[in-house]
C-alpha cells in the first residue's frame, strides 16, 4: 500500500507543475484516479494549491478541474464530483478572488463552470448564482494587467502589473513579474488554440452520422434526374478537352430510364 503522506506530496507537486497541456491535465488526474481510495485527501491537496499557489496556477488547476470532473465520470468514480459540488464556492473564491489577481482569473472560472454545467456536474441555479458574483469581482484586462482566457493575443499582456489602476476598497494583491506574465500569455494562447479546435471536434462519430442522416432528405425523383443530368455532362465536358476519348452511357448505371434519357432506349 502506498504511504498517503508520499501520495499527498507528489500530487500536490504536479497541481504546481500544471500547464496548459492536455497531457499535464491527464497526467496529474490519472494519478489522483489511481489513488481514489484517498480521494478526500487528495480533494484537499486542490484546494490548499488553489489558495496558496499564484494566479497562474490556480487558473490551470481550475481547468484541471473540468478535465479530472470528466475523467472521474468516466471511471465511475463519483465521489470527486460531489466533493467539487460541495466545495465549489471555495474553488471560486481562491481562484478568483476578490482583489486585483483575481480579477484576471474571472473569465477562467467563467468558462469553465459553464463547461461544467454543460456536462451536468454542476446544477444551473449554482452557476446563476455564482455568476452574480463574479460580475461584482470582474473587471477589465487593463485594470487587472492580464486578460484571460478568450481574447485576442494583441490584448494579451499589454498593460503591465506595475501599471494597474486599484480600485478604492478592493483588497490589493501581489504583483505579477514579467515571466509569469509572459507565462500566462503563452498558457492562455494554447487554450485559445484547443478551443478552435474543439470546434471542428466529433466526439462520438456514430452519433454524427446520425444526425446527417436525419438531416438529409429522401432519394425522389429529382435526385435520379439531377444524377442523370451531372452525369452526362461530365461525360461530355471530357469528351471536349479529350478527342480520343470515348463518353460513357448509362447503361448499367440507370437502366432503362438511364438509357432513354441518354437518347438511345432499347432497340
Amino acid at each position: 500500500m502506498a504511504d498517503p503522506f508520499e501520495v499527498r506530496m507528489r500530487f500536490s507537486a504536479q497541481l504546481q507543475h500544471l500547464n496548459a497541456s492536455v497531457v499535464s491535465l491527464q497526467k496529474a488526474a490519472s494519478y489522483a484516479l489511481k489513488y481514489k481510495d484517498m480521494d478526500e485527501d487528495l480533494h484537499s491537496c486542490i484546494l490548499e494549491q488553489l489558495e496558496r499557489t499564484n494566479m497562474n496556477t490556480r487558473a490551470n488547476i481550475m481547468f484541471f478541474i473540468e478535465h479530472f470532473m470528466e475523467m472521474a465520470w468516466k471511471e465511475n468514480h463519483t465521489n470527486y464530483i460531489d466533493m467539487l459540488q460541495r466545495d465549489i464556492i471555495r474553488v471560486v473564491d481562491a481562484v478568483a478572488p476578490d482583489n486585483e489577481s483575481g480579477a484576471a482569473n474571472v473569465k477562467v472560472v467563467r468558462l469553465v463552470l459553464q463547461n461544467l454545467q454543460v456536462k451536468r456536474f454542476l446544477d444551473a441555479h449554482v452557476v446563476t448564482d455564482i455568476e452574480e458574483v463574479l460580475k461584482e469581482r470582474e473587471t477589465s484586462a487593463h485594470d487587472a494587467g492580464l486578460s484571460s482566457p478568450v481574447v485576442d493575443d494583441h490584448d494579451l499582456g499589454e498593460m503591465p502589473p506595475s501599471q494597474a489602476i486599484p480600485h478604492p476598497g478592493r483588497p490589493t494583491a501581489p504583483r505579477l513579474d514579467k515571466r509569469q506574465v509572459e507565462q500566462r500569455i503563452e498558457e492562455d494562447r494554447e487554450r485559445h488554440k484547443r478551443l478552435r479546435e474543439s470546434i471542428w471536434h466529433v466526439p462520438d462519430r456514430q452519433t454524427e452520422i446520425d444526425r446527417l442522416w436525419e438531416e438529409t432528405s429522401d432519394l425522389g425523383d429529382d435526385d435520379h434526374l439531377m444524377g442523370r443530368e451531372e452525369f452526362l455532362a461530365r461525360e461530355q465536358a471530357i469528351a471536349q478537352q479529350c478527342p480520343h476519348y470515348t463518353p460513357r452511357t448509362l447503361d448499367g448505371l440507370y437502366g432503362r430510364e438511364g438509357r432513354e434519357a441518354n437518347g438511345r432506349g432499347d432497340n
